[in-house]
């Protein structure tokens, strides 16, 4: 467990790879991958000397379907992250449970829809928990020491010591100071915050939060639960024993310096749960109004682009392609016959051939 294997050539070319997938066609990428050896050489000799700082981020908001800042690292930066992400991930997956699905290899949004699916199927009751802030209200103190559990080596701990610095301060305009019991006017100053974008900030989340699933999990001893970042789902029988669980997690979340969202109530899972973009039912699931009505703008504002000549075919193939691709997890098929209507018949056609391949890859 050293640097050294962080900064390994094998493992920088892998992480470039990665953190390169999907973005070819940008300046900042292009432009790396072009003197592709002597980058990689400049990044081995900063790690190796420690004498590695990361960039400057860019930042920018998106409203999907919140307003959130999301603040972008330079290329170079984001190809240490992989590097160090895909190094950590053996020592931490397997301390895991399998109930948190967000950022791990073999989960994911729609395997957690179908846990969650299955659990209202076999429980009466579900208390829904979202955190407040949770990216902004990261403690760099608490994080680091969770980490530093595993990772004892001098070296990895400088590095996680400068991506965590980095990110000091780039949501403080997102955070709302909470104290907590015990407290001074000098908390206000402790290190919080992972910018929304990195790797490594996704990752760490789950680190941040291992603590509270294995207490959930173990202590509490829920059955039923599912979490997906910091949108948290537990179920029961008991109404009763949900609510006493909510106070449970109230005072472990203090010890992480997080807090939920007040009105968090156990409720009947047939009223339906509102999660990842679905309102998941016992017997069916159903896209979010609210997000239909934000992919119908936003396809209504690309086909006009498309027909200025602005965007080209392949940007509306493949934002039709990945919202079908995102519905078809709900009883949605009127929803993507609309859709589809509306969409030139050129790519309609094209994009029809390659949906039919996929559910017939599917079926086999």
């Amino acid at each position: 467990m050293t640097l050294a294997a962080i900064l390994d050539w094998p493992n920088l070319l892998t992480a470039f790879r990665r953190a390169r997938k999907g973005k070819r066609g940008r300046p900042e990428v292009a432009a790396f991958e072009w003197n592709l050896e002597a980058e990689l050489i400049r990044l081995q000799q900063e790690l190796a000397s420690r004498t590695y700082r990361p960039g400057k981020y860019r930042s920018f908001y998106i409203h999907e379907p919140k307003r959130r800042l999301i603040s972008a690292a330079p290329f170079r930066d984001r190809v240490v992250h992989h590097a160090l992400c895909q190094w950590m991930a053996p020592i931490f997956e397997p301390r895991f449970v399998a109930e948190s699905f967000a950022n791990r290899i073999g989960k994911g949004t729609h395997r957690a829809l179908d846990l969650a699916q299955s659990l209202t199927r076999r429980f009466r009751y579900v208390l829904q928990i979202d955190l407040v802030q949770f990216f902004p209200s990261i403690d760099h103190a608490i994080l680091r020491a969770e980490i530093s559990r595993r990772v004892p080596d001098a070296g990895v701990l400088w590095l996680v010591d400068q991506v965590l610095a980095s990110g000091e301060g780039v949501l403080a305009e997102a955070y709302q100071m909470v104290f907590f019991p015990g407290d001074d006017l000098l908390a206000a100053l402790r290190p919080r915050g992972l910018p929304i974008g990195n790797l490594t900030s996704q990752f760490w989340a789950n680190v941040y939060l291992n603590p509270l699933d294995h207490f959930i999990k173990r202590e509490l001893r829920c059955r039923g639960y599912v979490r997906y970042v910091d949108d948290l789902l537990l179920f029961d029988d008991d109404k009763r024993r949900l609510l006493s669980w909510r106070e449970a997690i109230v005072g472990r979340l203090a010890r992480l310096r997080l807090t939920m969202h007040a009105g968090a109530q156990a409720r009947p899972v047939t009223e339906g749960i509102p999660f990842l973009g679905f309102v998941v039912y016992p017997a069916q699931r159903r896209l979010k109004r609210r997000n239909v009505i934000a992919y119908r703008r936003q396809l209504k504002g690309l086909l006009r682009s498309y027909g200025e000549g602005v965007t080209d075919r392949q940007a509306v193939l493949s934002s039709v392609l990945g919202w079908d691709n995102h519905a078809r997890f709900g009883n949605t098929l009127g929803l993507r016959r609309a859709a589809f209507a509306e969409v030139p018949p050129e790519i309609r056609a094209e994009a029809r051939a390659i949906l039919m391949g996929a559910a017939a890859r599917r079926s086999r």
